[in-house]
C-alpha cells in the first residue's frame, strides 16, 4: 500500500471514534438522564449538546493553525489521545455540571483533528483520487454514528450500561494513539516551499476572509448542518417519542440506514467528483450541489413522517438524507482545495467548523426548546429544509481557481 492511501487507512479508524465518542451520549439520552437527575429539562439536555459544539467551533480554528504552522501528524495524534481519555472520563461523571463540563473539554480536544486529518489527506491526494479519498475517511465518521446509535443497547442493558460504553471507547482510543503516532507521517515539501515565512494566524484569516468564494464556502458548509446536527442528536429521541418504540430500536433506526445510505453517497459522490472534475474544474461544486437538492426532500419527509405513524416511511427518507449527505460531506475539502492554497486548508476547515458548529449548536439548544413548547415537528424541519434550498444556490456561486503549490507526494 502507498503512503497515500495508508494515510488514510490509518485515519479511518480515528474518524469513527471521534463520532462514535460524541454519538453515544445521544442514543443513551433516556439512561443518562435517569442517572442524572439533575439534567431535568429537555432545554438542559439541549445545552449539553451545545457546549460540545460550540467549545469544538471555538477551538477549530486554532486547531487548523496549528496543524497548517506545526505538524499535522503531531496534532492527530495528540487529539485521539487527549479525547479518548475524556470519553472516560465521561463514564465517571454524577452530575449534570460534571457531564457539561467533560463534554465541552472534549469539543476542546476533538476540535484539532478533523481540520488536520482532511488537510492531511488533501496533501497526499491531489487531484485524481481527492474526492475518493475524502470520501472513505467521511466513511468511518459514518460508521462511527453507526456503532453510535447501537449503544442504545448498551446503556438498555443491566450488565453493561451507559457508562461502560464511555470507558471502553476511551480505552480503546487511548491504545491506538501510540502506534498511530510512530506510523503516521507528514508529506514530504518542497525545500523552497520551507523557505516561505509562516503566515500569522491574523494574516491567515485576513487572507481567507477575504476570499469572496471562501465565504460562499462556509455559508454552504454552515446551513446543512442545521439539519445535520439535528438529525444526529436529537432523531434517537424522536423516534423513540413519536413512534413509541424502545431506545435501543430507537438508536439503531436514528443511525443505522442514513449513515450506510451516507457511505454509499459518499463512495458515489467522490467517484463521481473525481470523474466530473476531468471535464470540468467546477466537477465537485455540481456533484455536491446535487447532494444538497436530495436534502431538501428529505428534511421535509422526516418532519411529515411521524404524521404517518409509519416508521418505515421516516427511515425511507432518512435514507435520502443519507444520499444526499455523503454527496455534500465528501466533497466539502476538495472544494476548499480549490480555493485555498495547501498551508491555508487546514485553518480553513476550521474557521468553516467555527461558524457551522456554532451555529449547529443553537439548532440543538433550540430544537430542544422548542420541542419543550409543543411547535410541531414538520414545522422545525421545513426550517431545515429552506436553509438546503439557500445552500444549492450559494455552492454554485463559488468560482475555483489553481492553487495547488509545490507539495509533493510521498510514494
Amino acid at each position: 500500500m502507498n503512503r497515500a492511501w495508508l494515510v488514510v487507512a490509518l485515519l479511518v479508524p480515528v474518524a469513527l471514534l471521534n463520532y462514535l465518542d460524541r454519538q453515544m451520549l445521544a442514543t443513551m439520552k433516556s439512561s443518562v438522564m435517569a442517572d442524572i437527575p439533575g439534567i431535568g429539562l429537555e432545554a438542559n439536555w439541549g445545552k449539553i449538546l451545545a457546549w460540545f459544539k460550540w467549545t469544538y467551533a471555538i477551538v477549530s480554528p486554532i486547531g487548523g493553525y496549528l496543524a497548517d504552522r506545526f505538524s499535522r501528524r503531531h496534532v492527530i495524534a495528540g487529539s485521539l489521545f487527549a479525547w479518548s481519555l475524556i470519553t472516560w472520563l465521561t463514564g465517571q461523571v454524577s452530575t449534570y455540571e460534571q457531564l457539561l463540563a467533560t463534554r465541552a473539554i472534549m469539543g476542546v480536544s476533538e476540535a484539532l483533528y478533523i481540520p488536520a486529518a482532511l488537510a492531511l489527506i488533501a496533501d497526499f491526494h491531489r487531484g485524481p483520487t481527492r474526492s475518493k479519498a475524502i470520501g472513505i475517511h467521511q466513511m468511518g465518521i459514518y460508521c462511527g454514528v453507526i456503532l453510535g446509535g447501537f449503544s442504545g443497547y448498551a446503556a438498555d442493558s443491566p450488565d453493561h450500561g451507559w457508562r461502560w460504553a464511555f470507558d471502553v471507547c476511551g480505552i480503546i482510543g487511548i491504545v491506538y494513539a501510540i502506534p498511530l503516532f510512530f506510523l503516521l507521517r507528514n508529506p514530504v515539501r518542497d525545500p523552497m516551499a520551507e523557505l516561505q515565512p509562516h503566515l500569522s494566524p491574523l494574516a491567515a484569516m485576513g487572507e481567507l476572509l477575504s476570499n469572496r468564494s471562501f465565504l460562499l464556502l462556509v455559508a454552504y458548509f454552515t446551513l446543512p448542518a442545521l439539519a445535520g446536527w439535528v438529525v444526529r442528536d436529537w432523531m434517537p429521541a424522536i423516534l423513540k417519542a413519536e413512534f413509541n418504540i424502545g431506545q435501543g430500536k430507537a438508536g439503531v433506526s436514528a443511525a443505522l440506514y442514513w449513515q450506510s445510505a451516507a457511505i454509499l453517497g459518499a463512495m458515489i459522490g467522490g467517484f463521481l467528483a473525481d470523474r466530473w472534475m476531468r471535464r470540468t474544474p467546477r466537477g465537485r461544486i455540481y456533484i455536491s450541489a446535487i447532494g444538497m437538492s436530495l436534502i431538501v426532500p428529505a428534511m421535509f419527509g422526516t418532519g411529515y413522517a411521524p404524521q404517518t405513524g409509519q416508521l418505515s416511511v421516516a427511515i425511507a427518507f432518512l435514507i435520502l438524507f443519507g444520499l444526499g449527505w455523503g454527496f455534500f460531506d465528501c466533497n466539502n475539502m476538495p472544494i476548499l482545495c480549490q480555493i485555498a492554497p495547501p498551508e491555508l486548508r487546514a485553518t480553513g476547515y476550521g474557521l468553516m467548523n467555527l461558524v457551522s458548529i456554532s451555529c449547529g449548536g443553537f439548532a440543538d439548544y433550540g430544537f430542544g426548546a422548542l420541542q419543550d413548547r409543543g411547535v410541531p415537528l414538520f414545522a422545525s424541519f421545513s426550517i431545515f429544509a429552506s436553509a438546503a434550498v439557500i445552500s444549492v444556490i450559494l455552492v454554485l456561486l463559488i468560482r475555483p481557481r489553481d492553487t495547488e503549490s509545490t507539495l509533493s507526494q510521498t510514494p
